[in-house]
């Protein structure tokens, strides 16, 4: 366990490239070979009908005006923001990776203002969330090459204090890069899937600075195809979950893929039981790699950025209220499953799009900055 200063484990072990290009190698040959004799609802298991679909639809436009741009970020400091949260007047922004935990304070144009540093080298940061009491949690998560044992929760104080808890997967390395912090403080890790199924987990005790806390699986998302056009990897990108947020007052959660913004009603922190209703789908501007999304200052807006220089930070206005689910799942249900709307995939078309995401993370693993 690493307390203040110096890399986490992972940040000073270099993993062979060799290795991850055989796990996804190995992905890639299933979806070929497995796709046609899977059954029709691969990637989109469970998926609504078209009056589920409709009414998603129809409130998306009730409750998000039209996109509106609120400023470009443009300093060098921030290549590839993939983590956003919004207090007050201020935007707190954080990069994919880096050799030490930094937090950008931006103001209403953009500009960076301020930072909040501490001396810890994570592997993968990958998303944040803020606290009531002011603390910026960040999800030190990101896998690639699906080979860390432990992943990590940074928690980074207003007076600067950072303290790290480590983490460990009940079966086996997960890629994760969305982070949801429930209103009593627990947080949620939900992972990016090619293949579109999502899992959630949550920490099965209390976190430990001084032990390795296990997770535990709580639910699954079943994502699917939406139409909505942008991101690095064509369709594929419509499933693959890249951030999430919980809105101030906690009565509302959103996660992202690469194209669209999911968002349920919350009651109390059962992040589980509001992931087993149907999410309304607002579909995001196209942007070349969008990784993040918060609340804005009104609690219910969205504001959405990405990776990339100058990096355009876009609201979606609210414009109505999005009414408590009829029914939720009990908290305690393990394994309870949600489907986000979308269109059926047939078997081949599901196979072409593991084929395809899997090939570009074969290409992209290579330039990434993880050890």
């Amino acid at each position: 366990m690493i307390e203040h200063g110096g890399p986490l484990p992972e940040a000073r072990t270099r993993r062979s490239w060799a290795r991850s290009r055989t796990a996804v190698g190995a992905l890639l040959c299933a979806a070929v070979v497995a796709g046609p004799f899977l059954p029709g609802s691969f990637l989109s298991n469970g998926v609504p009908r078209s009056g589920v679909e409709t009414a998603a639809a129809e409130e998306a436009v009730a409750l998000y005006g039209d996109p509106l741009d609120l400023c470009a970020v443009t300093d060098a400091r921030l290549p590839e923001i993939s983590g956003l949260a919004v207090s007050g007047s201020t935007t707190l922004a954080m990069n994919d990776g880096g050799d030490a935990v930094t937090v950008y304070e931006l103001d209403g144009s953009c500009a960076v203002t301020g930072e909040r540093t501490a001396a810890v080298d994570p592997y993968d940061p990958e998303d944040m969330a803020l606290a009531a009491d002011g603390t910026v949690w960040l999800a030190d998560t990101g896998d690639n090459r699906l080979s860390r044992t432990t992943v990590a929760l940074i928690a980074l104080a207003p007076d600067g204090a950072a303290t790290v808890y480590r983490m460990s997967y009940p079966d086996g390395p997960r890629d994760v890069e969305a982070l949801l912090l429930a209103p009593d403080g627990t947080p949620y890790l939900v992972t990016k899937e090619v293949l579109g199924t999502s899992e959630v987990y949550r920490p099965a005790q209390a976190l430990d600075a001084g032990a390795v806390v296990p997770l535990e699986q709580v639910a699954d998302l079943a994502f699917s195809l939406t139409g909505t056009e942008g991101g690095p990897v064509g369709r594929a990108g419509q499933l693959l979950v890249t951030g999430g947020a919980v809105s101030p007052d906690g009565a509302v959660l959103a996660l992202r893929t690469y194209t669209d913004a999911y968002v349920w009603a919350l009651a109390g922190s059962d992040v589980p039981a509001a992931l087993a209703t149907a999410p309304v789908i607002v579909p995001l501007p196209a942007a070349p790699q969008g990784e993040a999304i918060a609340f804005a200052a009104d609690g219910r807006s969205l504001v959405v950025t990405g990776e990339g220089l100058p990096a355009s930070v876009t609201a979606l206005p609210a414009a109505g209220a999005l009414a408590p689910a009829a029914s939720t799942a009990p908290a305690e249900a393990v394994g309870a499953t949600a489907t986000a709307a979308g269109a059926p995939l047939s078997p081949w078309t599901a196979g072409a799009i593991a084929v395809v995401a899997a090939a570009v993370l074969v290409a992209g693993v290579g330039r990434l900055r993880r050890r």
